[in-house]
């Protein structure tokens, strides 16, 4: 071959395994997860590890595309690139060998048992209750999967009638409905563009609320009524275990 070979592209799987081969870069992955920038003194504070060490792991993580960064005035803040990285994180957390995890206090138990029942996946709704969700919108009608998941006419119709937002198809880079392999209940949970309408829409009704610096939501007493009449969900769907 000469100076001038052609070169195909190939996926280089090996690279990407090795930005989350790292204990602290994947922990700082599994908490953006909450959707918002964190800046990297928050993330260093999570870890347990100096600033400078944040600093490599993020240039890591940002090079590597998994992070996307920006800069306000002297800090940095980052989040997850894009919805489909959050899915790609959530899906190898459920496929990933469970270590087991010290619970030393009520306060922690309490706070993986919520954070089991419902949790922000990046834009949209994860954990038992989401999963829930997604079983109850098949079971209505308003989803399909005879070639995947799908939003039914059924499904468009109730999602107008609640007023819930929901993006064209079309206009939108992002797939319409699409699913994400939940971490803790190892089944699917709705995600993609119908996903994020429902969460958002359950967040601005106040059937949901975010937990203070967590990914935990909590359903509220407005949220456990309007889910039980409009997906006809029963109470121990609603309850955290």
């Amino acid at each position: 071959m000469t100076s001038q070979d052609v070169y195909a592209e190939e996926p280089d799987l090996a690279a990407l395994a090795a930005l989350l081969a790292d204990r602290t870069r994947a922990e700082f992955c599994l908490a953006l997860l909450d959707g918002r920038a964190w800046t990297a003194t928050e993330l260093a504070r999570l870890a347990g590890v100096a600033p400078s060490t944040v600093t490599s792991h993020l240039n890591r993580l940002v090079a590597g595309g998994l992070l996307a960064e920006e800069r306000k005035g002297r800090n940095r803040y980052v989040r997850l690139a894009d919805p489909g990285i959050a899915e790609m994180i959530e899906a190898l957390a459920a496929r990933s060998p469970q270590h087991p995890v010290p619970v030393r206090s009520l306060t922690a138990a309490r706070r993986h048992r919520d954070l089991a029942f419902a949790r922000i996946c990046y834009d949209h709704l994860a954990g038992s209750l989401a999963v829930a969700i997604t079983d109850a919108m098949t079971a209505e009608g308003f989803l399909s999967w005879d070639y995947g998941p799908a939003l039914t006419t059924a499904g468009a119709r109730w999602m107008r009638e609640l007023g819930i937002v929901d993006e064209p198809a079309a206009s939108s880079h992002r797939p319409h409905v699409r699913t994400c392999l939940d971490w803790t209940e190892q089944r699917l949970h709705l995600a993609g563009g119908v996903g994020a309408a429902v969460f958002r829409h359950a967040v601005e009704e106040s059937w949901l609320v975010h937990a203070r610096d967590t990914r935990v939501v909590r359903l509220t007493d407005d949220g456990h009524g309007a889910l039980r009449v409009h997906l006809r969900l029963p109470d121990a769907a609603l309850t955290a275990g």
